[in-house]
């Protein structure tokens, strides 16, 4: 397993599997990004899935080229901030990067800007509302970004962590009053370990303390010490109610330049997103040691390294997800880059929401738990071939054993969701809450049916 990409000579991470190499915009000495290779998705022909059985297959890890340091970045980033990163282990902060990949999903690995110590047309109105403020448009199909922007700005922060080992920063979204702010675990992972950890609100700084990580989700909750009188929460939306095509704004704390906005629309839903990072290897729930699977929410709008944790919201101001990753073209190519290319990647809302209310309450997470491994298969009905997520073993006395899956079962959809490889199997379990009962559709001998099943609790 690899780590965050360090500064300088740092080096680069192999790739594996069929898919491209995943770049790291981390930062030089000047601030220039330096592209990485990272890791790609795990062959889903070879390998046995999760031992908890989440439904990954898990393959094994190849050789990839080596990365090269990118030419000099222009623009004010390049003067601002030398480098923004966390998850300081190696030195990673910012984002995860995920490159495109086949039936398998999307795979990449947490990148950073870091420093290490060696060096509108329409009239719209914004109001109150019960859990923050909420934006009333005017012409829902052509928003006024400006309040939507002047809606949001209050409720995202700028986060930066240090420790003995370098800084890094990101961005993180107020939930409640009670100061409770929700980020990417790799954004803050290191500050429990000696580390302290500050959030920036317009010219005001304030010292945090970690509330609850959750490394299988990469979600994490942190709280003021001291909580402002005009502490604005964010109006959580319904990512349940999303739909392809739709508007977004994505507001944070890119390569330091805090505030910044973008906007775009909603790519795809349900994009099943592997990332990998060094800082999540005792992941719960996992699917091997430090893999985190998300059924994440594909987005235009520019996401960069520093967005992490940062709030993905629609025109209404409603929060819809945390932006966690990117996409990258591979670092092999001589077109390579290591920022922005208009795919970008959220956690849903709601995912954010199971999460973050079992950390406030406890500082711990369960998640729901099927009890298969897959990998990604094929399933043929009256001459009709479809992807899914082909069962190689179900666990005893768990949910899918009791539901009555079996062996050589392909999954190819849960409740109105398509399953098209593992990995999107188990993106999909993990966005469920324990105790939930979905409906799963599997092919069988070649005959299609429909399963109730229950999901547990994971063990792990």
């Amino acid at each position: 397993q690899g780590q965050y990409p360090g500064q300088g000579q740092q080096g680069p991470y192999a790739g594996q599997g069929q898919y491209p190499n995943a770049s790291y915009p981390g930062q030089g000495q000047s601030a220039n990004r330096a592209p990485y290779p990272g890791p790609a998705a795990p062959n889903p022909s070879q390998g046995a899935g999760s031992a908890q059985g989440f439904g990954s297959s898990q393959g094994s890890w190849g050789q990839g080229p080596s990365g090269q340091y990118a030419p000099p970045a222009s623009g004010p980033a390049t003067t601002t901030q030398r480098g923004r990163g966390t998850g300081m282990k190696a030195g990673a902060v910012a984002l995860v990067a995920v490159l495109a990949a086949g039936a398998g999903g999307l795979s990449g690995w947490a990148v950073s800007s870091q420093t290490q110590n060696d060096a509108a047309t329409t009239s719209s109105s914004v109001a109150p509302s019960a859990s923050g403020t909420r934006v009333i448009q005017g012409n829902a199909s052509n928003p006024d970004w400006t309040a939507t922007a002047k809606a949001v700005s209050n409720s995202v922060v700028s986060i930066s962590v240090k420790t003995g080992q370098g800084t890094g920063a990101g961005s993180g979204v107020v939930l409640n009053a009670k100061g409770d702010i929700v980020t990417n675990n790799h954004v803050v992972a290191a500050g429990g370990s000696g580390g302290t950890i500050a959030v920036s609100m317009g010219d005001k700084t304030y010292e945090a303390t970690i509330v609850g990580t959750d490394p299988s989700t990469d979600l994490a909750v942190i709280r003021l010490g001291q909580v402002p009188k005009d502490l604005t929460p964010i109006t959580l939306g319904n990512s349940d109610q999303l739909a392809v095509g739709a508007p977004v704004m994505a507001i944070g704390n890119p390569l330091g330049l805090s505030g910044s906005v973008t906007t775009g629309i909603i790519s795809a839903l349900n994009r099943p997103v592997t990332t990998s990072t060094g800082d999540q290897g005792q992941a719960s729930g996992s699917d091997s040691a430090g893999v985190v699977v998300t059924s994440a929410i594909q987005t235009s709008a520019p996401i960069n390294p520093g967005n992490s944790g940062g709030a993905l919201v629609n025109a209404d101001g409603q929060l819809i997800g945390i932006n966690s990753s990117i996409a990258s073209l591979s670092s092999g190519s001589s077109n390579s880059q290591s920022g922005s290319i208009g795919i970008g990647f959220a956690i849903p809302v709601n995912q954010v929401k199971i999460i973050t209310d079992q950390l406030i309450a406890s500082g711990k997470a369960r998640h729901a738990y099927l009890g298969v491994t897959t990998a990604t298969g094929t399933a043929t009905v009256a001459g009709v071939t479809t992807t899914g997520a082909s069962v190689r073993s179900v666990q005893a006395d768990s949910p899918a054993d009791r539901a009555g899956i079996r062996e050589g079962d392909v999954v190819i959809s849960m409740n109105s969701t398509t399953v098209t490889s593992g990995e999107s199997l188990v993106g999909l379990v993990r966005s469920r809450k324990v105790g939930e009962r979905v409906t799963l559709t599997v092919v069988r001998d070649g005959s299609q049916q429909k399963i109730q099943v229950t999901l547990a609790a994971s063990a792990r």
